[in-house]
């Protein structure tokens, strides 16, 4: 084969072979950003990745504890984690290191894998916070409806959710559109320079039926939420004294509309007018960086959703504080060691804790605590039992050695009090211990 035939190849785009070469696949997949760029954003998608791991798996776990009492409506917020969940998982493992290289890192068919993945679920995500609008919607402003939405109702709009997206995100695969890299070369998604007029109708169809019609949804949702929340109040202000007008359930529930709607625009508004402006325009005159700050902006929506959710759902909040007491608590209770005056253990054969300077020290003593709460979170190597005027209460169970136990119980069972200061308006007093006999969780609970 002659040198010029070689190079008439390499100037096509071939290899000695005939076959398509990797020159034209470098070109697409070659950042056009600066390395600086590159480096800015592949640290953002690196601690979004790990934000959005921990905050969907903490919303999942939360939601696994209350899963008893789960509501319908809750059930697309566990849809959401899923989805936000799933995106994290397959998106940013690839987009990361390939912005750090500068280049995409792997070839076309993950290439195509990456943006089906990012569509299916991030479509799915957009849709559960559409559905849950309206149910949420329904419920509040039209009680004698949602009252009658059952699980099995639920089951079947998430699987209306899932179907409409999965609708959107194969069409590409169908030649409705087409998948392919980002214009700035690090990742991939919809091919954003239409080819042919099925091209431009799909985005125009995403455009209208994946952000407008949701957005006005929700916004239309939200809006008549918070209208209902409003006259309500009026009405409770009417017949409740001052000093009773706390906002009740009115204040989490304006403050998760507001940051429901508000995280919706922020994430998905910026996609929407590039993706607009790409067909009307042209993608060639849409800024590299004007896409992938839209990028960001709809990855950013998987740490956000969560975050939400945990901190102004009420229930939701109520079970993850009630976690993070306990392990407060619970690491109180492994790390012994109260400033102050020496606390003594029980003397031999005595099964009560008596706070005295006066007992010598021993091996292992702790040190005392200054109140009720240090005293308990340094059990059971220090503490101390209430003393009062009057005669002392048998034990309800042994604590220790087993020497004693509450007349009238067949059997002794351990049981921990683990006393929490009262922070924020989160105060607890948890009770931690072995299967209880039924009587007595009736008396303590």
């Amino acid at each position: 084969m002659s040198l010029e035939h070689l190079e008439a190849q390499h100037g096509a785009g071939l290899d000695p072979r005939g076959e398509m070469g990797n020159a034209s696949n470098a070109s697409v997949f070659t950042s056009t950003l600066s390395e600086r760029e590159d480096l800015i954003f592949g640290t953002l998608y690196l601690v979004f990745g790990l934000v959005s791991l921990s905050g969907n798996s903490l919303l999942l776990l939360v939601a696994y504890r209350k899963r008893s009492t789960l509501k319908p409506a809750e059930f697309f917020i566990v849809n959401l984690a899923v989805s936000d969940l799933s995106m994290t998982v397959t998106l940013f493992p690839l987009a990361t290191p390939s912005f750090f290289a500068h280049r995409w890192l792997f070839n076309q068919a993950m290439c195509t894998i990456y943006a089906f993945c990012g569509v299916l679920f991030g479509l799915c995500s957009l849709t559960s916070l559409t559905v849950l609008s309206a149910v949420c919607c329904l419920k509040v402003c039209y009680p004698a409806y949602g009252n009658k939405f059952s699980p099995s109702h639920a089951g079947v709009l998430l699987l209306c959710v899932w179907a409409y997206a999965l609708l959107f995100a194969t069409a590409p695969l169908a030649e409705w559109g087409s998948y392919g890299p980002e214009p700035y070369g690090t990742a991939c998604c919809i091919a954003w320079e239409a080819s042919s007029r099925e091209a431009t109708l799909y985005i125009l169809a995403l455009f209208v039926f994946c952000y407008l019609l949701p957005c006005l949804l929700i916004l239309a949702s939200y809006s008549l939420i918070l209208w209902t929340v409003q006259v309500s109040r009026r009405a409770v202000r009417q017949h409740v004294s001052p000093q009773r007008r706390a906002g009740g359930v009115h204040g989490p529930m304006v403050k998760l509309s507001i940051a429901v709607c508000l995280g919706f625009l922020a994430a998905w508004t910026p996609y929407a007018v590039v993706a607009l402006w790409a067909v009307c325009g042209g993608a060639g005159q849409v800024p590299a960086l004007a896409f992938v700050l839209s990028a960001v902006f709809a990855k950013s929506s998987t740490l956000y959703n969560p975050l939400v959710y945990l901190l102004f759902k009420p229930n939701f909040h109520k079970i993850l504080s009630k976690d993070i007491v306990l392990l407060q608590a619970i690491r109180a209770v492994l790390c012994c060691g109260c400033p102050g005056t020496a606390l003594q253990p029980f003397p031999p054969g005595d099964t009560r804790t008596r706070f005295s300077p006066g007992f010598s020290r021993h091996r292992g003593a702790c040190r005392s605590c200054s109140d009720t709460f240090e005293c308990f979170s340094n059990y059971p190597r220090c503490y101390k039992l209430p003393q009062g005027p009057g005669p002392s209460p048998a034990p309800l169970a042994i604590l220790a050695d087993g020497a004693a136990a509450q007349p009238g119980l067949k059997s002794a069972v351990q049981v921990m009090v683990l006393v929490t200061r009262r922070r924020s308006g989160l105060g607890a007093a948890s009770v931690a211990g072995e299967v209880l006999p039924s009587g007595v969780v009736k008396d303590l609970l």
